[in-house]
């Protein structure tokens, strides 16, 4: 197995977009399962506190936010444009939109019976109710525009619609996939395959290239519990940190916290700023120091 730990859940649209690049890029990887919604007391020692899903873990460093968790990735595989900073402006700009306004979109419209039911069926109608209060009470402190499912589902045709276009080659910018094509299809799958919606029916194109990403599968998983996870961080030491640019509150406490929803912070001593996202080494008596990786786009850093 490789050293790269996944804490997702089975219907998590941002768990299953790592995991299909896990495929895609061949790998071996433990899982740790997670409940939907916070509290999470197996991951609280690791992610002092962040809450989206999925988290990544290698050893005695921890990676929140696909970001980070797709960088690891490219570097573990040797693919290089898996990682968003490998990519031309052009994939970047619509990685950006793709992952947090198309996304929302394509969750609000997925909304509905049929996804309630897995849900339920997966877990129990307390749990589901649980699960809703905490996704209301999450979007009330969201930052993000709110949409109608009217408006909701129009985004989501124009988006299938971008994609029809743009699929004159089997991946969406050029002969084999990129991070862009994992950032198009989580969604997709969430509103097709998860809520079973008919969004794809005048988009063959798309259809096909669906098919392409789901052969990629998920590689190789090997099932461990929290506790694993927990016992590997504790007797490991963080890796050698990156070379940093400068940055006056490397060795000051302080908060990083997404700025979009979600937005709980994760405290610790700032201890690098690569340019491309900040290292905070985090303490806590179950484990010792672990170092947290997250990305500097869509977090806010703040001294405490």
């Amino acid at each position: 197995m490789s050293d790269l730990i996944l804490h997702h859940y089975a219907l998590s649209p941002f768990s299953e977009k790592i995991r299909a690049m896990l495929g895609y890029a061949g790998l071996k990887w433990q899982s740790v399962t997670v409940q939907e919604m916070p509290p999470r007391p197996e991951l609280e020692p690791l992610a002092s506190g962040y809450r989206k899903i999925p988290v990544a873990q290698i050893g005695a460093d921890v990676f929140c936010d696909t970001r980070t968790i797709t960088r690891e990735i490219a570097r573990l595989a040797g693919k290089p444009e898996l990682a968003l900073d490998n990519n031309p402006a052009e994939v970047q700009d619509f990685v950006r939109v793709v992952d947090l306004e198309v996304f929302l979109a394509c969750v609000i419209s997925a909304s509905g019976g049929g996804l309630l039911f897995k849900l339920v069926r997966s877990t129990s109608i307390l749990h589901t109710y649980r699960f809703l209060k905490d996704r209301i009470a999450m979007g009330k402190q969201s930052r993000v525009r709110a949409m109608n499912p009217k408006q909701a589902k129009q985004r989501v045709a124009e988006h299938v619609a971008d994609l029809e276009h743009r699929l004159t080659h089997d991946f969406l910018f050029g002969d084999t996939p990129c991070v862009a094509d994992f950032s198009a299809y989580h969604g997709l799958w969430f509103v097709v395959d998860l809520a079973g919606k008919p969004v794809l029916k005048d988009a063959p194109r798309v259809r096909a290239w669906m098919d392409r990403m789901r052969a990629f599968g998920h590689g190789t998983e090997e099932a461990i519990s929290a506790e694993t996870a927990i016992r590997e961080a504790y007797k490991s030491q963080p890796r050698a940190l990156p070379e940093s640019q400068a940055n006056a509150a490397i060795g000051q406490a302080v908060t990083i916290t997404p700025d979009d929803y979600g937005r709980i912070p994760v405290t610790g001593t700032l201890v690098a700023d690569d340019g491309h996202g900040w290292i905070v080494a985090h303490d806590h008596p179950r484990i010792g120091t672990v170092n947290i990786h997250l990305p500097r786009q869509g977090f806010t850093l703040e001294t405490a």
